[in-house]
């Protein structure tokens, strides 16, 4: 009986736990979207905040029909989920199916899409968001998910056949989340190009800023509150003892992963802060909330199995990272208006790169075979583990850089080609809200729609002579 009891109360606070977790995962989606519509132009914010809605309503339906199958599935048994009814979901942590993890990791598939869709911001038609958020959240995504995180995939540190003897160590999806956003994301803004008045007749950037810095803090901080369900809340089985030992098992990473996610964050943020004060002159806060995240993208894929004084280390290196991939950025004329190709992709790539030279072996054990005595992992480089995990990160950015690749360039291409995916110049130049939603965001302030708030040509003939004079 108190065996039974045990075992009822642990299942108790993992489902708590589980639940909790997924709840903060979600909050990220208005974090998502308070950072877009503040970093936009006012004219598009309606349509920046609908296209963060819609990226959860269709990602919960092709996640539930599509997704978690390909995550998840292994095609033996039925199920009742619609989607997975010929899929024996052998990794969910119950005799048949879970409610609580598929929640969970619907969270994490439609905070993807959002990721996406601030890359191809003020300037893509609202039905090619339907089309490229239901195909990245049902197939794209959960094809990685299943490499890296479920237990029969080719590159989880938990399949029984490792790769190079280690798997790869993306604990909660530098690479699975972040990476796979925002390599979709490169290429839907590649092949839509810039925005019109992004880049003058000589091809010099010309500052479009977003409209409400109050917003882009705000979902910084809500980023960063959810974060905490992102990457501790990533210890499925929570409460796991460790064999053989006195202490209360995965409980005893769980603080440290929180830790490590906060300095990464504060440290990418404040080099980030000085780092463009010496390039551009002057304090910017919209500056340091990317510099923020992007640390936070970084750690992700480490965050259980690095020391905090690593992910210090991390923080710094990011912050670089994002600094001079967005300076390449203007170099090469490629227009994101949120920085997320450069933020989720360079960020999320240093990730998995920073887990192959730091991890700790004594972390990895804890975090992947629960603390079992006397086992030997592969672990980082810098510490002396060898090369053998770092290969394995490779493999796998490589890996997500060619499926999203070779997945997501033919679809926006063709979007493209169909006459879906960009919307006319002029309608670009009145702002998404009023030719496609009906009225601005802002109806009490007029002045929004003014000429002065433009940056670029107002009218089409203006653009063909901006053109011609190229």
């Amino acid at each position: 009986m108190d065996a039974l009891w045990v075992a009822s109360v642990t299942d108790s606070i993992n489902t708590i736990y589980l639940l909790f977790s997924a709840y903060l995962v979600f909050v990220m989606q208005l974090g998502f979207a308070m950072l877009c519509a503040g970093s936009v132009r006012a004219k598009n914010a309606m349509n920046i905040m609908l296209t963060n809605v819609v990226d959860a309503a269709v990602g919960s339906l092709s996640y539930y029909l599509f997704g978690f199958a390909f995550a998840f599935g292994d095609g033996s048994n039925s199920n009742p989920f619609i989607g997975v009814r010929f899929f024996a979901l052998k990794d969910i942590p119950s005799s048949s199916y879970d409610y609580n993890f598929f929640l969970y990791q619907w969270a994490f598939a439609i905070a993807v899409a959002g990721i996406t869709s601030g890359s191809i911001a003020e300037r893509t038609q609202f039905s090619a968001y339907l089309v490229f958020s239901f195909f990245l959240t049902g197939f794209v995504y959960p094809i990685v998910a299943h490499w890296v995180w479920s237990s029969s995939g080719w590159l989880s540190p938990g399949s029984s056949s490792l790769l190079f003897g280690s798997g790869a160590i993306d604990f909660a999806g530098s690479g699975v989340v972040h990476l796979v956003g925002a390599i979709a994301g490169l290429w839907g803004a590649a092949i839509e190009g810039p925005r019109v008045g992004r880049f003058d007749a000589f091809g010099k950037p010309v500052p479009i800023k977003g409209h409400n810095a109050t917003l882009v803090v705000l979902g910084t901080f809500l980023l960063w509150f959810g974060w905490f369900g992102f990457n501790p809340g990533s210890f499925n089985k929570i409460l796991v003892p460790y064999p053989d030992t006195t202490d209360q098992g995965h409980w005893t990473s769980v603080g440290r992963t929180a830790v490590t996610t906060t300095l990464a964050g504060s440290t990418a943020g404040i080099v980030t802060l000085f780092g463009r004060r010496l390039l551009i002159g002057h304090w910017d806060a919209l500056d340091v909330c990317n510099g923020v995240l992007g640390g936070f993208v970084s750690i992700t894929s480490g965050c259980a199995v690095v020391e905090p004084w690593a992910a210090v280390v991390c923080g710094f290196v990011a912050a670089w990272v994002l600094i001079g991939l967005n300076i390449l950025a203007l170099k090469l004329q490629f227009d994101d208006p949120l920085e997320a190709t450069q933020l989720h992709g360079g960020c999320g790539a240093w990730g998995l790169i920073f887990t192959g030279l730091f991890a700790k072996e004594e972390f990895i054990v804890q975090a992947y075979d629960s603390g079992v005595r006397g086992i030997v992992r592969p672990y980082g480089l810098f510490l002396g583990g060898g090369w053998s995990l770092l290969g394995a990160q490779v493999v796998e950015l490589l890996a997500v850089v060619g499926w999203v690749s070779v997945t997501m360039g033919p679809l926006f291409y063709a979007l493209d080609k169909l006459g879906l995916l960009r919307i006319s110049v002029d309608e670009e130049v009145a702002g998404l809200d009023i030719s496609s939603h009906g009225g601005y965001a802002y109806n009490a302030h007029p002045e929004y729609s003014s000429p002065r708030e433009e940056t670029g040509p107002r009218f089409y003939s203006d653009y063909v002579r901006l053109q011609d004079n190229s």
